[in-house]
């Protein structure tokens, strides 16, 4: 399974250890019919289009949606399973990726909206 941190974000995040600046970025949640791979772009949902994603201020090595995203008009009949993670609404640098707790199954004209997102590192240290 290849879900998780892209190689390269994992990296920018590690810079920070060396007094290189980390950017921050906007983020665009894509949906996905089964794992998005290494580079987030295996099994794309029919639905391309990426949603911004807002996030609450981090508390205990986590953060949340602030809000839930503007939901997808879905196109074609399919089971959401998967979302990555982009640092733009097209193109852009893949950041990370997960698996749904619960897929869902869609079908064409019905609308799929992601209202939990809760994004962590840990351990942390206790």
């Amino acid at each position: 399974m290849t879900i998780g941190l892209a190689t390269a974000h994992a990296n920018a995040l590690l810079n920070i250890f060396r007094a290189t600046n980390f950017t921050a970025v906007t983020v665009y949640v894509q949906l996905h019919t089964g794992d998005p791979g290494v580079a987030g772009t295996a099994n794309t949902s029919a639905v391309t289009t990426r949603n911004s994603a807002s996030f609450a201020a981090p508390a205990g090595g986590s953060m949340s949606l602030s809000a839930a995203l503007t939901a997808w008009s879905m196109t074609a009949s399919e089971t959401i399973s998967h979302i990555s993670l982009w640092d733009a609404a097209t193109g852009g640098s893949f950041l990370r990726s997960a698996a749904l707790t619960t897929s869902r199954t869609v079908i064409s004209n019905d609308t799929f909206t992601l209202s939990t997102l809760t994004l962590s590192y840990t351990p942390l240290a206790a």
